[in-house]
């Protein structure tokens, strides 16, 4: 019972560890931002790859066209890049998330879309934030669970 115990416990930080805090989501997109403005097709190819610290624990970088709405980077889903439309998106709960990631988006503010999404890797939606901004082109956005 108590190596079970133990071994519980010595689990909890490891998995606590995966899940990112909302600062780390915003950091990220800051992060993303700064290599936006240097290189947008570079720093899209490194969203889309999870290259570059731009995929840690549950955290990576979604962005979308301004003019047509078409995905132009997706760090867990790459597929979607020039095929799904990201402001066309729609939670589980029928939400259109997209829309308002096209709503609140701002050169230099970082907007917080509420929603519901599964973690990656999982099926099942889970109670989800994204911080939203505008860089030139693109709308992009970094997600944390709650």
């Amino acid at each position: 019972m108590c190596l079970v115990l133990l071994g519980l416990l010595a689990a909890t930080p490891a998995s606590a560890a995966e899940h990112a805090t909302p600062e780390e989501a915003r950091a990220m997109l800051e992060r993303a931002v700064a290599a936006l403005q240097r290189d947008e097709a570079a720093a899209l190819a490194a969203f889309s790859a999870g290259a570059d610290g731009f995929k840690e624990k549950d955290l990576y970088v979604f962005c979308g066209n301004v003019d047509d709405g078409m995905s132009s980077a997706h760090g867990v889903e790459p597929w979607r890049a020039g095929k799904a439309s990201l402001r066309e998106q729609v939670d589980v709960n029928g939400k259109p998330y997209g829309e308002e990631f096209y709503a609140v988006a701002e050169e230099g503010a970082f907007n917080v879309v509420e929603y519901a999404w599964p973690r990656p890797g999982e099926k099942d939606a889970s109670p989800k934030a994204s911080y939203i901004t505008k860089v030139g082109n693109q709308i992009c956005g970094v997600g944390y669970y709650k």
